[in-house]
Formats: C-alpha cells, structure tokens, sequence
C-alpha cells in the first residue's frame, strides 16, 4: 500500500464507523415503531401479530448480511477490495433510500426487500476487517482488528442515540439519515484508500469467482470447526441480547427510544475503551483461547443476571455486559487472522460475518415467537446459548492449544 498505514485503518475505521451507525440507528425505533405507535397497514401487515412482523424484520437484514458475507469478502481477495467496497457501499445507500420510501407509503413487503438488499450489501464489513488484518506487520494485527472494533463500537453508541433523539422528526427520516452516513463513506474510500494488486491481476468471469469463492468452503478445513462452532453458539447468545433487549425494554419499563438509547449509551461506551486500550494488551498475556474462554463465561453470568435486575442496576449491568463481550469480540478475528489468513483474509473475515448473520437470523425469528409468551426468555436463553458456546470450546481447547503452537493451517 502507498498510503501511510495509519492512514489506511484511519479510513477503515472511519468507514465501519459510519457504516455501524447506518446500521444502529434503527434498533431504538423499531421496536417502538411496531409495538407502541398507531397501527398502519405496514406494522399490522395481513394481521398479523406486531412482534411477529418486528421478528420478521429483525431476520431480514440480517438475512441479507449472511449472503453477501458468504461471498462478498472472498470476492475482495479476487477482485479487489476498493472496487467491491465501493459497489456495495452504493447498493447499501440505495437500500436505505429504499427502506425509507417504504415507511412512508407504508408497505411492509417493500420495507422487507429494502432491509434485506442493505443487509446484502453491508456484508462489506468483512472487506474492512480483512484490510486491518492485512496492514500486520506495519501495525500489530490484534491492535489493527481491536481499533476496528471499537470504531464499530463507536458507532453502535452513536447509532442508537442519533436514532432515539430523532425518532421524532420521523421513523423514514432516521434511515435517510443512514444513508447519508453511506454517502460519506463511498468518498472516503473512493479518496483515501488505494487500488490494490487484485483488480489488475484477477481475470475470473464474476459468477465463475461467486460459485468458486465464499466463505463457507473454510469449514473443509477440520481444525477451524472448534471456533466456528463456539462463535456459531455464542453468535446466538449474543443475537438473542442484541435484538431483543429493546423489546424487553418497551415490555417491562414502557421505554422510548431515549431510554433504550441511554441502556445502548452504558453498553457501548464500555466496549469502546475495553477494545481500544485492553484487549491487545490481553491478547498478548493469556493468548486468544483463554480470554475467549473468560470472557465468554463472565457474558454468560452477566446475561443470566440482567433480565432479573432492577430498572436502575439494568444501565451498570450493560456497562459489565459491554467488557465482557469486547474482550471475546476481540479475540475471535485476532485468532482466525493469525491462524487461518493464509486461506484469505477476506474469507476469514466473511466467515465470521457470515456465522453472526445466521444466527442472528434463527434467533431473530425465533424470538419474535417466544417474545410474545415473555421477552425475558428470549434473554434467558441467550445466557444458555453462551455458555453452550464456553462448554463446546472448552471441550476443545486442546486442539486450539495444538494449532497454536504449531502456527498456520495451509
């Protein structure tokens, strides 16, 4: 790369910053949008329950991430990863567009199709994850991905904030505005990040690479399936948290966006510090496997505790909720970088995407059902999931211990 490489994850940083905001925005608003507003013919489409419909929406973007994840990051090994940056940064700006449009004429069957074509196309945070990776030895691989991270952490903070404190100009005027961000980001990269080799050298026809190249073909690969499997449950867990605290909120507390914001505000911040000042120092004492395993646990506990607390005591248990989930986010691209990067550093990372999208899927469904019986057993069993996900690790943890010391797969 010409380009300093400080100024590279820079940009990269800046890219999955505004990137996670167009995504986070809509978390404080939906749930309110489908369950406390006025009934219109998109949020009781056909009749149907309104936490069955939010479930709906809560799988179909994530639905779209899982497909462009299995392919997207392992076609930026061949094609380049500027170009198929830019293309998907311009499908999700489209999306966007899209899903506002349909907030205001009020079709859910348009809003779904808009959900899952910015899903599709933001798969592309695998392309920014794999460029961090690959600026090792010049900046510390761990240190890269964690600085990733906490930019994305970033705008999870931001993201919920600006969505809860806009909601009142409007639902379609907050993905507008997410759009924006993606507009922002197409000009960042378009300027600060250089062309690579790939987009000279690779003349593969594209279907040819699609049906060659995806993410999934890393799992013929036997010594992966141990992390693949705890990060598949502990993905489950995390989902399970993610999507529906919101709802747990509006049920059990009656709250708005704001107050939905504040929880995500003490959740984030934490994760934000942790990830950009802990965990490479972490990384480098214990190793990947051991802080994953501890922080995996500690998740698993302060999840089994947080539907039980206090309105109060809920904002320092997200605060414990966002260390614990930092330190293992952290470790999980570190580890896969190191160990498997030589297969493609942009399947490495689509494979990480990929296993989060489907889970977020199969929880997102599922818990749009179990939600309506109680919310807080939709987060109950996300506590179980983690720790499924701790058990099934430790349970291999000898395996990983072998790959560790005998460094890359081939």
């Amino acid at each position: 790369m010409s380009k300093k490489p400080q100024w590279v994850l820079f940009t990269v940083m800046l890219v999955g910053l505004l990137g996670t905001i167009g995504i986070a925005l809509p978390y404080p608003v939906l749930a309110p949008y489908f369950i406390d507003y006025p009934a219109n013919d998109l949020t009781h489409f056909m009749g149907f329950h309104p936490k069955v419909l939010l479930g709906i929406c809560l799988a179909t973007y994530p639905l779209g991430l899982l497909i462009g994840s299995i392919y997207i990051g392992a076609l930026s090994d061949g094609f380049g990863r500027k170009k198929v940056l830019l293309i998907t940064l311009f499908g999700s700006v489209v999306g966007y567009a899209l899903t506002a449009w349909a907030i205001y004429v009020e079709s859910f069957v348009f809003f779904i199709i808009a959900r899952f074509l910015t899903g599709l196309c933001e798969g592309n945070i695998s392309i920014a994850r794999a460029i961090a990776a690959e600026l090792h030895p010049e900046i510390d691989r761990t240190k890269a991905l964690s600085m990733v991270y906490a930019a994305t952490y970033t705008g999870w903070l931001m993201g919920p904030v600006l969505g809860g404190f806009l909601m009142v100009y409007g639902v379609a005027e907050v993905f507008l505005l997410a759009g924006l961000g993606m507009v922002l980001s197409i000009f960042l990269v378009l300027f600060l990040i250089d062309k690579d080799k790939a987009e000279d050298k690779d003349d593969t026809p594209f279907w040819t690479s699609v049906k060659q190249n995806n993410s999934l073909t890393l799992l013929k690969h036997i010594e992966i399936k141990p992390i693949f499997w705890f990060y598949f449950l502990y993905s489950m867990g995390l989902n399970a948290f993610y999507d529906f605290y919101p709802v747990w909120f509006v049920d059990y507390y009656q709250a708005d966006g704001k107050i939905i914001s504040l929880a995500t505000v003490c959740l984030t911040v934490v994760m934000i510090v942790v990830s950009s000042t802990l965990v490479t120092k972490i990384q480098s004492r214990y190793g990947e496997i051991k802080a994953i395993l501890v922080g995996g646990t500690l998740l698993s506990m302060l999840l089994f505790i947080q539907p039980f607390a206090g309105y109060q005591q809920t904002f320092i248990i997200f605060a414990f909720i966002g260390g614990a989930i930092a330190m293992t986010n952290g470790m999980v691209p570190s580890y896969l970088s190191h160990y498997f990067g030589e297969l493609g550093q942009g399947k490495v990372m689509g494979l990480q995407t990929t296993t989060f999208c489907i889970t977020n899927v199969i929880i997102a469904i599922v818990g749009g059902f179990l939600s309506i019986l109680d919310s807080k057993l939709i987060l109950l069993l996300g506590a179980v999931l983690v720790l499924s996900a701790v058990g099934s690790l430790w349970r291999n943890r000898q395996s990983q211990y072998a790959l560790m010391q005998g460094e890359k797969v081939s």
